[in-house]
């Protein structure tokens, strides 16, 4: 009898040493999904303008629920775009700088392909 367990790790980039990162294999399409969204695009924006943001001034700065706001930044670490960190009773995340130039190398990629193909 094999017993079966199924999680998701979250796994997101693959780096090896002295080179620039390459992004997991679905990550790109989960970036993309997650950026369509213009409240998550407005939060990673927010969160990458500091070094590392509280999750209470999230929840301050942006006029919805504690609840939607956790939602989307579970979206955004799930994308692998953000980490948030537990200390006590705070959440601290902070923008995964590495995927997100990651993510922009495989666009740019991805669209020049397309253009060159179309010429």
């Amino acid at each position: 009898m094999t017993i079966r367990v199924q999680f998701d790790s979250y796994r997101t980039m693959y780096v090896a040493r002295g080179s620039r990162g390459k992004l997991a294999p679905g990550q790109f399409e989960r970036i993309a999904k997650a950026l369509s969204d213009p409240r998550r695009f407005a939060l990673l924006e927010t969160i990458g303008g500091e070094l590392e943001c509280p999750h209470e001034k999230l929840c301050r700065d942006f006029p919805v629920s504690k609840a939607t706001i956790s939602h989307h930044m579970k979206e955004l670490v799930q994308a692998g775009l953000v980490e948030s960190e537990r200390e006590g009773q705070f959440k601290h995340c902070r923008v995964r700088r590495d995927v997100l130039r990651a993510y922009a190398d495989e666009l740019v990629k991805r669209v020049a392909r397309k253009a060159a193909a179309m010429s």
